[in-house]
């Protein structure tokens, strides 16, 4: 399958990465592209148009305001389109698109090495001849190459973007937050990094193989009155989850 991309920003990079396999793009930046297709093969195109005559499936990674600008370029030469865009729903794609076969995923940054997650939204509402659901079967199987491939009601794709698609940032924030605790006791700050991002690998990991239940891994670290039952309380009230509850709130906010 030949993928085009329209776009070479962070998350395009990610999608390239993860895959590993060369690809079209184009972007405002031609200097962008450029690189990106250095790095994982392919070829910089000089319009989203030849991206959209010559990709089998274009995945479209600009931003969410440009869709019709976009489209007005991309659809009357493209076969099959799946968007990455955030508070985009599948009405909108199908809209912009009318005559293609038509497909929505939120991915997050780890899918660059793929330990991703990515959300499809479930669209009961395109139906296909034997040939067209056998393509749809092969482009979920592209992104899930990339991680784990969640499918979910359009209704909820912005709820989980809002979970995972965010998360990185969130992680990284936490991920300092713990750091900066380390050095301010007297840990080297080199050090302290090195032992909170691979104390949080290893969690998602014992978590997956825990079946991801979060309760158990807490209470096989957390002894009855100990250190780190003091710990947690401290951050319970200090208010974590109402922070990551504010967080999805404020960034549905933006989506809805």
């Amino acid at each position: 399958m030949d993928i085009g991309l329209i776009g070479a920003g962070n998350m395009a990079r990610a999608l390239a990465r993860g895959w590993n396999r060369p690809v079209l793009v184009a972007d405002p930046v031609a200097e962008r592209a450029q690189a990106l297709s250095a790095e994982v093969g392919g070829e910089a195109l000089a319009t989203n148009g030849e991206v959209a005559e010559r990709a089998d499936l274009v995945v479209l990674c600009h931003k969410p305001a440009q869709l019709e600008d976009v489209a007005r370029e991309v659809a009357p030469h493209a076969k099959a389109v799946a968007s990455i865009l955030a508070a985009t729903p599948l009405v909108a794609l199908h809209d912009a698109y009318p005559k293609q076969r038509v497909y929505r995923f939120i991915p997050s940054l780890p899918v660059e090495v793929r330990q991703g997650a990515v959300v499809q939204a479930d669209d009961p509402e395109q139906q296909g001849a034997i040939g067209e659901i056998a393509f749809d079967g092969e482009v979920s199987e592209l992104f899930a190459e990339l991680g784990t491939l969640v499918v979910l009601p359009d209704a909820l794709v912005d709820v989980a973007m809002g979970l995972m698609s965010c998360a990185p940032a969130y992680v990284a924030l936490v991920a300092e937050a713990q750091i900066d605790a380390g050095v301010r006791h007297g840990i080297p700050a080199t050090q302290s990094a090195e032992l909170v991002v691979q104390t949080l690998a290893g969690t998602a990991e014992l978590l997956r193989r825990r079946g991801n239940d979060t309760l158990a891994v807490r209470r096989e670290v957390a002894s009855p009155g100990g250190v780190t039952a003091r710990g947690l309380a401290a951050l319970e009230r200090g208010g974590l989850r109402a922070a990551f509850s504010d967080a999805l709130d404020a960034v549905l906010g933006d989506t809805r």
